[in-house]
């Protein structure tokens, strides 16, 4: 087969999405993956076609404007303001799509790529499957990432329009530019006012979620849908960490991570304040990921290892325990590794798996970012290095997860469709 796959947003949006683009490879596909231009060094290298979608996100995030949203956390702002952006290129992304998308046998799409694929997907008449790396099915079981997960007290029907709830807003922010697009380059009619969630394409084919179903089990309302495993793209083999890190490491018990991925921050000099402040209470070393939000701290501790990027899947497994933002890949990694969490989110489902974190006893409760403290890090700390109980399911989890190919699933998954098809 001929597969396209649509993947839009951060690097921690992407990459799941090439792991399972390498999978489809080797199991003897064609596969095209269709992001942002500054993705192309990381698709290419490893071996899959590259299609550059306009924008680069690491350049918007960096933005103050986008900082201080981020900052402060509110979603529905977040929401708006992307989707401003979004609507200056969603016709470039279309025309793009309509060209790259050209003799292909199959469309993958995940969730910032839903609406493009299912555009193409009509257009061309060919199959869409949506692979998400988290949950935006609606169910009766859990509510919705965005919404506090107490609101389930009140029970399935409050959980089940939360889902619905969180379609709506990120339809709502993109339905006007959807509907240029649909109508001015593919020549096809606006889709509903509240969605395209009822689309034939959206449906006629199964659903694929990359996590593990040993950290969300399969709600029972979730019909023609697969959890197949997380879709890790693991560290390159001829990847070597800098002598310094090394040495580090060898130098002390294990460190802790900490590290914020993509996410901004306005003032990355007083969370590394507040970070040193709890490593000294706890007295514990750490590496700290310096990430797109600039943290740095001049004239760091001996204690303290800063780094600008580093794989999760190499450093994850040599630390006592691992504090970030709770982007969904990085802490699937962190469960993979077997060791306890800590997640600071920043917003939208950061706190949904800071939650499931804690509901599953493999780290603590998150700490939003607003109320981050160096006591509230430094207690949260001590309890991940000291607490047995907590590690030892960390441990299990960990195991559960590394005998799980989610790759191969979700390949199974989609040659099943073609053989269907082709019968």
């Amino acid at each position: 087969m001929r597969i396209a796959i649509i993947a839009l947003g951060s690097r921690g949006d992407v990459q799941p999405y090439i792991a399972l683009g390498k999978g489809l490879k080797a199991a003897g596909h064609i596969v095209r993956l269709l992001t942002h231009e500054n993705f192309e060094v990381l698709v290419t290298s490893h071996g899959l076609e590259f299609h550059p979608m306009s924008g680069n996100v690491q350049e918007i995030i960096e933005t103050q404007e986008m900082r201080e949203l981020l900052e402060k956390g509110n979603f529905l702002t977040i929401t708006s303001h992307t989707a401003k952006l979004t609507q200056s290129v969603t016709i470039n992304w279309v025309k793009t799509g309509l060209v790259a998308c050209q003799g292909m046998d199959l469309l993958l799409a995940g969730v910032g790529g839903l609406y493009l694929g299912l555009s193409l997907a009509e257009k061309f008449g060919i199959p869409l499957v949506p692979a998400y790396v988290f949950p935006f099915t609606a169910t009766k079981t859990f509510p919705g990432v965005l919404f506090p997960q107490s609101i389930a007290r009140f029970g399935g029907a409050v959980n089940w329009l939360s889902h619905h709830l969180i379609r709506q807003i990120m339809w709502q922010g993109s339905r006007i530019a959807d509907t240029s697009a649909r109508k001015q380059v593919l020549n096809l009619p606006a889709a509903s006012f509240f969605g395209p969630y009822n689309a034939p394409h959206l449906h006629r084919y199964p659903t694929l979620y990359g996590f593990s179903p040993s950290v969300i089990p399969k709600p029972s309302d979730w019909q023609n849908t697969h959890i197949t495993g997380y879709w890790f793209l693991d560290t390159e083999p001829n990847w070597n960490p800098p002598p310094g890190l090394t040495e580090f490491l060898e130098g002390g018990e294990p460190p802790i991570y900490v590290g914020f991925g993509s996410m901004g921050n306005r003032n990355p000099e007083q969370t590394a304040d507040i970070i040193l402040q709890a490593l000294r209470k706890t007295q514990q070393r750490a590496v700290m990921l310096s990430g797109w939000g600039g943290l740095y701290k001049e004239n760091l501790p001996d204690s303290v290892y800063l780094v600008d990027s580093i794989p999760h899947s190499w450093i994850f497994s040599r630390v006592a325990a691992v504090v970030h933002h709770g982007g969904a890949g990085t802490t699937a990694a962190g469960l993979r590794a077997g060791v306890p969490t800590i997640i600071i989110p920043f917003f939208g489902d950061q706190g949904f798996w800071g939650k499931r974190v804690a509901t599953l006893g493999v780290g603590t409760e998150p700490i939003p970012r607003k109320q981050l403290t160096a006591e509230r890090l430094a207690q949260a700390t001590q309890q991940v290095v000291t607490n047995q109980t907590m590690r030892q399911r960390a441990s299990e989890l960990g195991k559960k997860i590394r005998a799980e190919d989610g790759i191969a699933n979700a390949v199974a998954v989609i040659e099943e469709i073609n053989n269907v098809r082709a019968a």
